[in-house]
């Protein structure tokens, strides 16, 4: 899986780098299919669920599972996240990122900001013996002190040789309360995170995007839970 979860953390790598105003959702599609060409594996998004792209690419109020498109196009001041996985000899890495296109404003950078750090929050109890709501209470608390609000009707999930499987992990919860994490879990961290209402609306069969337009970010890691503590699987061991 960490074999995977470098491919990834290059791919995402690449594209944050890239992204700016003027190029389509597309295009970044296209150069992630150029990166992955010639690594071992396959993209785990493109036809899972019959679902077109190698990558999921969110605009603004977009949630999650944006479809990368050729009239798209990027503007000074948007977000974008991008969320991309792959599978290597049958095992699954994925990751999402959130990034600025060009200059955004500081409301913008501090929704990112506040995202990011509920993700590194989570991942610090991703600790054998602690428990799912911990995991997901680190999330909820950290977001909502700040007043934005989490996304419910989507979560983070286990990952292994299926790119969905269990435990579920909800952005929110209790501590202490949910299934005791062991050591040898794999589990996607994935907190969306609303700058207004947490309300979900579906524009056709695969994008989510905020209820009232207010903006989302999501950032993801694959992390496994090991006797020395979390390791996160999508980026070089050493960081």
């Amino acid at each position: 899986m960490h074999r995977a979860g470098l491919i990834v953390y290059e791919v995402l790598t690449a594209l944050r780098d890239a992204v700016r105003p003027g190029l389509t959702t597309m295009d970044l599609e296209k150069f992630a299919e150029k990166k992955i060409s010639g690594k071992p594996g396959k993209p785990a998004f493109k036809n899972y669920r019959k679902y077109p792209c190698s990558l999921c690419t969110s605009v603004n109020s977009d949630i999650v599972h944006g479809i990368p498109s050729p009239t798209r196009r990027l503007l000074e001041g948007d977000i974008i996240s991008i969320d991309f996985g792959m599978e290597v000899d049958g095992y699954f890495a994925d990751s999402a990122v959130t990034v600025p296109v060009g200059h955004i404003d500081p409301e913008a950078r501090k929704l990112l900001d506040v995202t990011r750090e509920s993700l590194d929050r989570a991942i610090d109890k991703m600790r054998a013996g602690n428990r799912l709501g911990d995991v997901g209470h680190a999330v909820q608390s950290w977001v909502e002190h700040h007043g934005y609000s989490v996304v419910k009707e989507f979560v983070g999930h286990g990952i292994g040789t299926k790119m969905h499987d269990e435990p579920n992990l909800p952005n929110y919860g209790d501590p202490g309360r949910g299934a005791r994490l062991q050591e040898g879990m794999v589990i996607a961290i994935e907190p969306m995170v609303n700058a207004g209402s947490p309300d979900v609306v579906m524009r056709g069969e695969w994008v989510a995007e905020t209820a009232d337009g207010s903006l989302s970010a999501h950032f993801e890691h694959t992390v496994a839970i090991t006797a020395n503590g979390p390791w996160i699987l999508t980026r070089p061991k050493e960081m």
